[in-house]
């Protein structure tokens, strides 16, 4: 299936208005990108929980059919949304598996709310808490675009799609964003 190369906002307007084509569109731009996450941040030892891939296909699912419960409130809330679910479904499954008698203690394992991201393993624990800082001083446009870049992985053209902008300038925005960051750090 092609991916559309309409923005997030509009194919859930359109998800709305009963297009199931849009809904489809959806399902395989974010497929992917929640695949990527789940597989990059979720830990080692619960990877054999359930298949990943499954507990991705679920939760994007479970969004897409509770679509009249979600609010936009500028572009990622969609991936963030789904993000969330996707968590959920992981403690779910956790939970699960404590009931049939293994030992797993969900409060210990580090899901990707809880364990370290890429920029703090590159950063630090005190430098992370800088760039949050000055990461909440952003607009929260940008401050949108730099998450799915760095949190979700996500590519120029794969942002620009999510938000209706050319690559090129979403990357221009990103790169300004940072360097408001640095400067904001630096003056610390």
């Amino acid at each position: 299936m092609t991916v559309s190369a309409e923005p997030t906002e509009q194919l859930l307007r359109r998800i709305r208005a009963g297009e199931a084509d849009a809904k489809q569109s959806l399902y395989a731009r974010c497929l992917p990108l929640l695949q990527r996450w789940a597989h990059a941040r979720l830990p080692h030892h619960s990877r054999d929980v359930a298949d990943t891939d499954d507990l991705v296909q679920v939760a994007l699912l479970r969004a897409l059919n509770h679509l009249h419960e979600f609010e936009a409130n500028g572009s990622g809330s969609f991936l963030a949304y789904l993000r969330q679910i996707l968590l959920n479904e992981v403690r779910a499954e956790l939970r699960k598996r404590q009931v049939r008698g293994d030992k797993i203690d969900i409060d210990t394992v580090p899901l990707a709310d809880e364990s370290e991201s890429v920029v703090e393993q590159l950063v630090g624990h005190e430098r992370l808490r800088s760039f949050e800082r000055a990461l909440a001083q952003l607009e929260r446009e940008d401050q949108s675009l730099i998450v799915m870049r760095l949190e979700l992985g996500m590519s120029y053209a794969e942002i620009g799609l999510d938000v209706g902008m050319e690559p090129n300038s979403v990357r221009m925005r990103i790169t300004r964003a940072f360097k408001k960051i640095a400067d904001r750090i630096a003056a610390e």
